[in-house]
């Protein structure tokens, strides 16, 4: 097969591949909600108040196996959406460093639903 005949190919398997994905069902179910990271100051006071703020994150999901389904960033006030058919999945927030952190959470996602969750970050501030 000459170059021109496997860049032919190629481009035939790469516009089939998205015309498979165009042709998909939506999904109208998944996981939604907001990051958050906290505590924010540094020393509190009794009666000051020191809510945790929004924080944007990296969010892997995966199957309860550890397959990687999708990786999303949240938008810059946290929230996010994610679509995906019913099952069981695990949200995993990702830490570049040590701190901040947060946990993984197992989500269960329902027909014709959006499951909300809230993920919390500790900042590490003491």
């Amino acid at each position: 097969m000459n170059i021109m005949s496997k860049k032919i190919l190629i481009l035939s398997l790469l516009f089939l591949s998205a015309c498979a994905l165009v042709s998909q069902e939506p999904v109208n179910s998944g996981i939604e909600g907001q990051v958050f990271i906290g505590p924010m100051c540094p020393v509190l006071r009794e009666g000051e108040e020191c809510p945790d703020q929004p924080y944007q994150a990296d969010l892997t999901v995966t199957s309860q196996g550890g397959e990687r389904i999708v990786q999303i960033r949240t938008e810059d006030n946290g929230k996010f959406s994610i679509p995906l058919p019913p099952g069981e999945y695990i949200l995993h927030p990702e830490s570049p460093n040590i701190l901040p952190f947060a946990s993984d959470q197992t989500v269960f996602v329902l027909e014709n639903h959006f499951t909300e969750v809230i993920v919390k970050y500790d900042s590490g501030i003491r």
